[in-house]
């Protein structure tokens, strides 16, 4: 096994999941696989996200009446350098082991080429702070701090060339919308 938590978001990655939950899955169709460990939380009646820890899952509806669409998730990387590990959910930890807490962009894609998988930029319209990279297959996106706005990292926050967090679903379609509007690379 890849040491300590890569496993994990070389799974995310490639799977498109998160331990087998998919972005399209239902509240409760999450819920079985990660635990009743959550906050919820919703601005309306047609949106729900539901924090586990690390992982965000977000759903809308058309109206009260119908039923809960699964739209994505988020893993939020970013909040192990201030809150550690002991923030990941229980059933990660349990199958993956503990969490560190910065994981490096370039060990990240280093270790997806050994497994045959490719990132591609994506130009993003906050760079040069961030870049943003998607694996076309699974409609993965990940977001990595590139340059600080204000000043060098500190202690308990991110670092360059870190992880800031994990979403799927990006389409092509968006891809494509993001490369038109915002140039043909990340920054």
């Amino acid at each position: 096994m890849t040491p300590h938590s890569l496993a994990f978001y070389l799974d995310v990655i490639t799977s498109g999941t998160v331990l087998g939950a998919r972005p399209t899955d239902s509240p409760e169709q999450v819920t079985a696989i990660l635990g009743s460990g959550f906050a919820e939380n919703s601005f309306d009646d047609q949106s729900m996200w539901r924090d586990y820890g690390m992982v965000e899952f977000f759903w809308c509806r058309e109206s009260r009446d119908d039923p809960w669409v699964g739209h994505h998730f988020t893993v939020q990387v970013h909040r192990l350098s201030s809150l550690g590990g002991g923030m990941v959910n229980e059933a990660m930890r349990e199958r993956y082991g503990r969490f560190g807490r910065h994981l490096r962009f370039d060990k990240l894609e280093r270790l997806l080429a050994r497994r045959g998988v490719h990132l591609e930029d994506v130009p993003d319209p906050n760079a040069p702070a961030y870049s943003l990279h998607w694996q076309p297959v699974s409609e993965v996106s990940v977001l990595t701090y590139r340059a600080h706005e204000r000043s060098p990292a500190r202690r308990g926050g991110g670092r360059l060339g870190d992880v800031y967090a994990v979403s799927s679903s990006m389409s092509a379609e968006q891809v494509a919308w993001y490369r038109e509007r915002y140039g043909p690379r990340s920054g």
